[in-house]
């Protein structure tokens, strides 16, 4: 079968190769993040970042759709945002005397939600019920959305005047977390020469289309896994739970562990990068790479842990250091 395998998944890989050398010429740096949005796509899943403005999240975004030719779509959430502002709503024609459906701008590939946490809670319903549900319900019909459909989602760490937090529920339905992070020395030096300009020096031309993010997700669901890491897997997420059996300490830092959602979520997004490296099999390697982004937002930690000054990556680093490796 891993023989049979491996060379389709060398065929089908060769585009995500070409996007992320595409991406290079107008991104500086954030490998982690490209990585990411890649597997986003392969998993047909969303990802909420975190970090501070001006990071290249939006650069991102843009570089990507115009490497796939997807359409891409911002939006700059703030209090008074409504619903029909995202999926769209019922217009009245007094000609024909009926209501026919204006679509919103929720109909792209690729989706920038900026800063979600400031929008009412009705906005983030409506945005996040397209995200699962993949279609938006106008009047009396559902609507589909357009594939691949992608949902990069930005929250602000350091300024939490005016917001609404997402609630846990809703998080867990991101399939990732990344936290973006301020690029090295020589990597701004590189943004300084390349972007310090009032025209930016290029655009992103298509290399790959949404049809190969399709094939290649096929061929996601075909790599495999062998029985001792998805008990690994199980056993992370369970340990999760009960950190407490494996790091006495633990059991008072650990609110709420990951839901069964998490297990599913590793085990695929351990898959999507196994393909992006080429092979046809997942390594525990692959599984401790993606813990960490798959977890942080389905570990809850308590009041004591938060006066500790604790994070939820050092309690995901304990608990990955605790679970035996197959």
């Amino acid at each position: 079968m891993i023989e049979e395998l491996q060379p389709r998944i060398a065929e089908s890989s060769g585009w995500i190769q070409a996007v992320k050398d595409e991406m290079s010429l107008v991104l500086v740096g954030q490998q982690r993040l490209v990585d990411r949005l890649l597997i986003g796509l392969l998993c047909n899943g969303h990802i909420l970042l975190e970090g501070v403005p001006g990071l290249a999240k939006t650069l991102a975004v843009k570089a990507l759709s115009g490497s796939l030719d997807a359409s891409f779509a911002r939006f700059q959430f703030t209090p008074d945002l409504l619903p029909a502002d995202l999926v769209g709503t019922m217009v009245y024609h007094p000609q024909t005397m009926k209501f026919e459906p204006k679509l919103g701008p929720i109909f792209n590939n690729l989706i920038l939600a900026d800063e979600i946490n400031r929008a009412p809670a009705k906005v983030q319903s409506a945005l996040l019920e397209a995200m699962q549900e993949r279609q938006v319900t106008l009047g009396d019909h559902s609507y589909p959305l357009p594939a691949p459909f992608l949902v990069l989602a930005t929250q602000n760490p350091i300024d939490q005047e005016g917001t609404y937090q997402l609630p846990e529920a809703q998080l867990d339905r991101f399939l990732l977390k990344v936290n973006v992070g301020y690029p090295t020395k020589d990597e701004e030096l590189t943004i300084l020469d390349r972007m310090a300009t009032s025209t930016p020096p290029y655009k992103t031309r298509t290399v790959a289309t949404p049809e190969q993010v399709g094939a290649s997700r096929e061929l996601v669901n075909e790599v495999y896994i062998d029985p001792a890491i998805r008990k690994y897997i199980v056993q992370i997420i369970h340990t999760t739970r009960y950190p407490g059996l494996v790091d006495a300490p633990l059991k008072n830092l650990v609110r709420a562990g990951a839901s069964p959602r998490g297990t599913i979520n590793l085990a695929l997004t351990a898959r999507a990068l196994a393909f992006m490296n080429g092979r046809a099999f997942v390594t525990p390697q692959d599984v401790k790479d993606m813990a960490a982004d798959v977890l942080r937002h389905r570990i809850l930690l308590t009041y004591e842990a938060e006066a500790e000054e604790i994070t939820t990556d050092s309690v995901i680093e304990r608990i990955m250091s605790k679970v035996p490796v197959p």
